[in-house]
C-alpha cells in the first residue's frame, strides 16, 4: 500500500501532505549537497541535519495524541506510524553519513561508537528504533498482540531520552535546540501523565502544564550550562527573563503550551464537540491504527 493511501486504498490528503512534509528535509539536504551550500564540511553538516530531523520527527510522533485532543482531530492518528518510520529512516541516514565521513572504515566506525559515549548513546537509540520499526507492521502487531505490542513500544520514550542526550552531548557548547526539544518532550510526557492519572484535560490544566514544562526547561538549561561550562547558574537562569539575546527555549516551550491551551479554550467557547476525546482505548503507539 502506498504511504499516502488509507486502508481502503484511497488517496488520503492528510497522509499525502505529511508524507511530502517528511520527505522535504531529506530533499533539502540533497539540494544543498548538489549546489555546494552545505559549508566547508558538507558531510558533517548533512550528518547534523539528518540527526536533527530524527529528533524532531520522534517528538512529532509523540505529539500526535495530544494534538488529536487539543485540535479535535481524531484522523491525525493515521500519520503516526508514517512519522515514526520516517524518524527511523533519518536516523539510519544519520549513521550512514557518519560511515561516509569516516571513509567507509567500518572498523573505525565501530571503535568510535564504542569509545565515544555520545556515539554509544546514539547507536543504542538507533538500535531501539530499528526494533520498533521492525515490529510496526500489521502482521507483527497481530503476532505479538495489542497489549504486548503497546508495552514494547513504550520504549519510544526511553529512546527519545537517549536521542536527546546524544543531541546535547554532540552539540557541545550551544545547546539551544536540544534544550528546546527536551522542553517540548517534557510537555509531551506531562500530557500523557495527566491522561494516565485521569487529570481532566482543560485549558486551566494545560496552562499549568505549560508553566511546569517551561520551568523544567529553564532549570534543565541552567543545570547543563553550569555543569558543562562552569558558567554561573544564576546568569543562565536569569537569561530567561531577558529578550536582549532573543527568546530562550523555556519561553518557546511556554508559548507552545499556552498556544495549545488557547486552542482548547477556543474550541470550548465555540461549543465544538470533542470528537477526538472519545474513550480511553489504548491504540498501538507507533502506530498501526490508521
Amino acid at each position: 500500500m502506498l504511504p499516502w493511501n488509507d486502508r481502503a486504498g484511497r488517496l488520503s490528503v492528510l497522509k499525502l501532505v505529511f508524507f511530502l512534509g517528511i520527505l522535504a528535509p531529506g530533499l533539502w539536504i540533497i539540494a544543498q549537497a548538489v549546489t555546494g551550500t552545505l559549508g566547508s564540511k558538507p558531510v558533517t553538516e548533512a550528518i547534523h541535519q539528518a540527526g536533527d530531523w530524527t529528533v524532531r520527527l520522534l517528538l512529532l510522533s509523540l505529539a500526535v495524541t495530544p494534538f488529536r485532543y487539543a485540535f479535535d482531530w481524531p484522523k491525525l492518528i493515521a500519520i503516526r506510524r508514517m512519522v515514526g518510520v520516517a524518524a527511523l529512516a533519518y536516523a539510519v541516514i544519520h549513521l550512514g553519513l557518519y560511515v561516509v565521513e569516516q571513509g567507509y572504515d567500518l572498523a573505525k566506525v565501530v571503535s568510535e561508537i564504542v569509545l565515544r559515549i555520545y556515539l554509544t548513546i546514539g547507536f543504542a537509540a538507533l538500535l531501539g528504533l530499528v526494533l520498533l520499526g521492525a515490529t510496526s507492521t500489521d502482521a507483527m502487531i497481530k503476532r505479538l498482540g495489542t497489549a504486548r505490542w503497546n508495552r514494547l513500544h513504550q520504549l519510544i520514550y526511553g529512546l527519545t531520552v537517549l536521542a536527546l542526550l546524544h543531541f546535547f552531548l554532540q552539540s557541545k557548547i550551544d545547546v539551544t535546540e536540544p534544550t528546546l526539544m527536551a522542553g517540548l518532550f517534557l510537555w509531551l510526557v506531562g500530557f500523557r501523565l495527566m491522561r494516565r492519572f485521569d487529570v481532566k484535560i482543560t485549558p486551566v490544566s494545560l496552562i499549568g502544564l505549560a508553566i511546569a514544562a517551561a520551568a523544567a526547561t529553564a532549570l534543565l538549561e541552567t543545570g547543563w550550562y553550569a555543569a558543562r561550562t562552569g558558567v554561573m547558574a544564576s546568569r543562565v537562569f536569569m537569561a530567561n527573563f531577558s529578550i536582549d539575546i532573543g527568546l530562550r527555549p523555556a519561553a518557546w516551550v511556554l508559548i507552545t503550551g499556552l498556544g495549545i491551551a488557547g486552542v482548547t479554550l477556543l474550541r470550548r467557547l465555540t461549543g465544538e464537540p470533542d470528537r477526538g476525546r472519545r474513550g480511553r482505548t489504548r491504540q498501538p503507539v507507533a502506530s498501526a491504527a490508521e
